[in-house]
């Protein structure tokens, strides 16, 4: 039993990565039109500059510097990159484009800071278990969940109280629409792959508290993202927060019983909502149906 709450418990923390991930990731292909896999690199670009600026700033200062940073270097991307592949009809572009910058960024990460994994410092106060009998409940993971918890609950927020996360979720019902208002779509867009890099950046800083810092961490869940969003569906900001957390605890459990199987049961789990439910858990009736 305590190994199956160990496996679910670790599935679960896995999960809230990837609900962090598609989040940002739903955010990207649905306003912006894009699909990006490059998203796993803003992760770990994140994640580095954190590691970069946390003996200078402290842990708390470089959590938030970190996908700051990553923000900026998002919109830098995209209005030197991204922004030609808007109005494309054909989507491969856009995944040629993202993919071969996921590249560049990965060799980049290695020139800097090497081919080697790198641990990542957290506070000592946040690393101890909070249960003699639980020992993988430690405060850091605890505060994983609430930090990702809170994360989302400011985004939606965000976009349901602003003015300009209002004109984002009109842009991403009809986009047209919202430009013949009066509005610059090219700088919501700007906006918009800028938050969804920032999550990404803050997921791979979360994560390097717990898994050592590589190259090629971001390879390692940006397939499982997409995984995420799709079971959500594509659209649905809540349903990739959902899809996150069910294939993550689905890989957890599965990992108790059958360790080989955790990676395959994601994508089975996939083939079946799809099968099912075309257009995913929540999202929009009409996109593969």
């Amino acid at each position: 039993m305590e190994l199956l709450l160990f496996d679910a418990f670790n599935g679960l923390i896995q999960g809230t990565f990837y609900a962090l991930m598609a989040l940002g990731l739903s955010l990207i292909i649905s306003l912006n039109s894009v699909i990006n896999f490059a998203h796993g690199g803003f992760m770990v670009v994140g994640a580095y500059l954190a590691y970069t600026l946390a003996p200078y700033i402290g842990f708390w200062g470089a959590l938030f510097a970190g996908p700051i940073l990553a923000g900026f270097i998002g919109i830098i991307v995209e209005r030197t990159l991204v922004r030609y592949m808007y109005g494309r009809p054909d989507p491969i572009y856009s995944l040629l484009l993202t993919f071969g910058f996921a590249l560049i960024i990965e060799d980049v990460v290695r020139t800097i800071w090497g081919a080697q994994g790198l641990p990542f410092e957290i506070p000592s106060a946040l690393n101890s278990p909070v249960s003699t009998t639980y020992f993988f409940v430690t405060g850091y993971r605890l505060f994983v969940i609430a930090a990702i918890a809170l994360a989302t609950i400011a985004l939606f927020a965000f976009l349901r109280l602003s003015r300009f996360g209002i004109r984002i979720r009109a842009g991403i019902l009809d986009l047209e629409t919202v430009s013949t208002l009066g509005v610059n779509v090219y700088l919501l867009r700007s906006v918009n792959f800028a938050i969804g890099t920032l999550l990404a950046g803050f997921a791979g800083v979360l994560a390097a508290g717990i898994l050592q810092l590589a190259p090629t961490m971001g390879d390692d869940v940006i397939m499982a993202t997409f995984v995420a969003v799709v079971v959500g569906g594509i659209g649905s900001l809540l349903g990739s927060v959902l899809g996150g957390l069910l294939i993550g605890l689905a890989a957890g459990v599965t990992t108790a019983y059958y360790p080989a199987a955790s990676d395959v049961v994601i994508y089975i789990i996939m083939a079946v909502v799809l099968i099912v439910r075309p257009r995913g858990l929540l999202g929009q009736e009409g996109l593969f149906e």
